[in-house]
């Protein structure tokens, strides 16, 4: 068995991690270079912190409205969080687009590097602080219900772009049908 050997962490190379089923590689998504390295460690972190909570993670969401949420999940009984990673001061300063998330998500949370200057965040959001390896939450997001209809439209965006997404991992052609 052969991994990519131009980097020492075949799990964060793009290409294949060595821990899939029965011998055979997993595929790993390629970074898509819009994130910093300290976002990509806070990403990292808050969907392993979120994965752990039973909850499925997409990172890099397209939402109705054009924007791209940083991160959204959802849990088992169909609750969907969205994550705002902010990974300085100036981020948060220069980004104000994340008000418009409230109206795809039934919890709205900041995930932030462990030295961010934590008094800048709003509380009428959840506050998660994250490294590569996990994060934890130092502030529940309120609780905002969806109406049926748009928790039922975010689900089914999710569904497709996670299948999407794998299938693209098999079959790298197919990452032009995605938007």
């Amino acid at each position: 068995m052969t991994h990519d050997t131009t980097n020492p962490d075949p799990e964060t190379a793009a290409g294949t991690a060595m821990n899939g089923v029965a011998g055979r590689p997993l595929p790993v998504p390629p970074p898509d270079g819009r994130q910093s390295a300290v976002a990509l460690s806070v990403q990292r972190g808050v969907m392993r912190h979120l994965s752990a909570l039973g909850q499925a993670v997409l990172p890099e969401f397209p939402l109705a409205s054009g924007r791209r949420a940083d991160l959204v999940a959802i849990d088992g009984k169909g609750q969907v969080t969205i994550v705002e990673i902010k990974s300085s001061a100036t981020d948060f300063r220069t980004d104000r687009k994340w008000p418009d998330y409230r109206a795809y998500c039934d919890f709205l949370l900041f995930a932030v590097p462990l030295d961010f200057p934590l008094a800048l965040l709003p509380d009428e959001a959840g506050l998660l602080v994250a490294d590569a390896f996990g994060a934890e939450c130092l502030r529940a997001a309120p609780h905002h219900p969806l109406p049926p209809a748009t928790r039922r439209a975010v689900t089914l965006r999710f569904g497709h772009m996670a299948a999407r997404r794998l299938a693209a991992l098999h079959d790298p052609e197919l990452a032009r049908f995605t938007p």
